[in-house]
């Protein structure tokens, strides 16, 4: 008489699957309204640490489900298979953020100059939420920064303000920054008038000598020049830019003075966020300055 031997039924990798799905949704949903639609920061990382929960049960059980299969060959190694599937997304987002938090340093503004940095135009409105941090960058947070990114520093060209100005404007265009505000624009446009020159006539001798106008005074830039790290000459702009795929949201101000017949590029960029903006502000920072050496090349001084 023969035996047939039925394979016991694996509780554990059906619920490792259904959990890993329940995780899955929840990270994708809160994902897309947080990068398309209204969800804040604070309320999307709480959504994600959910998500991620559900995605470590899923794993700890599709583990017990495997086991099961291997030892008595339970079924169920499909869904295990498929839980481990659904849990690596918003795992993987976990442990990609634990990295850069352990290994970046706890800073969440990052600026080019750092014995000054360039003040924003308008301060950055922070709301309350369970996402705590420090109100004011502190010296110790500008060390930090030198020691982990010492290569960031600000650009010298030797061009005009008025030409680097463009090139400036191309690369906050191509790197998707909006801008929100900005001063000192008038620096720019008078050093383009200032090249403005009336079509030339022939000379009528038969003319009296005219009467020359006499240069009113230019007025001057709506910039408080009382304010450390301002000046008249300067060219501010300020906006918001967000990250390509999860939409972080980080102010960055850009400030260009024109010193000696070079002008100085300067950048300073700060999470909207908590203490730690896991180095995507440094990132950009740095992604920003390449684009504008490429988009200035030939004119980059030392």
């Amino acid at each position: 008489m023969m035996v047939r031997y039925e394979r016991p039924y694996s509780h554990a990798a059906h619920w490792a699957r259904l959990c890993a799905r329940i995780g899955f949704v929840i990270f994708v949903l809160s994902l897309a309204a947080h990068r398309f639609g209204p969800l804040t920061t604070p309320h999307f990382l709480a959504l994600a640490g959910f998500a991620v929960t559900f995605a470590l049960v899923a794993v700890l059980l599709a583990a017990i489900g495997l086991t099961r299969l291997w030892r008595v060959a339970a079924i169920g190694g499909t869904a295990s298979v498929s839980a481990l599937f659904y849990a690596a997304l918003p795992l993987g987002f976990f442990f990609y953020g634990a990295a850069q938090y352990l290994t970046r340093p706890a800073i969440y503004d990052v600026s080019t100059d750092t014995a000054t940095p360039p003040p924003w135009i308008k301060a950055p409105v922070v709301e309350e939420s369970w996402i705590k941090r420090r109100p004011i960058v502190t010296p110790e947070d500008r060390e930090a920064q030198i020691a982990a990114y010492p290569g960031l520093t600000g650009r010298r060209y030797d061009g005009a303000l008025d030409r680097v100005f463009q090139g400036v404007r191309k690369v906050v265009e191509a790197t998707r920054v909006g801008i929100t505000a900005e001063l000192g624009v008038e620096n720019a446009r008078a050093d383009l008038e200032d090249l403005a020159v009336g079509p030339s006539e022939g000379a009528d001798t038969s003319r009296g000598p005219e009467a020359i106008p006499v240069p009113a005074t230019r007025p001057a830039p709506d910039i408080d020049v009382g304010i450390p790290g301002r000046q008249a000459s300067d060219i501010v702009l300020q906006g918001e830019w967000l990250t390509l795929i999860v939409g972080f949201r980080f102010d960055v101000l850009i400030r260009l003075r024109e010193e000696a017949e070079t002008t100085l590029v300067d950048l300073r960029v700060s999470s909207r966020y908590g203490q730690h903006d896991l180095g995507m502000g440094a990132s950009f920072a740095e992604e920003f300055l390449r684009a504008l050496d490429a988009e200035l090349l030939g004119i980059a001084g030392d």
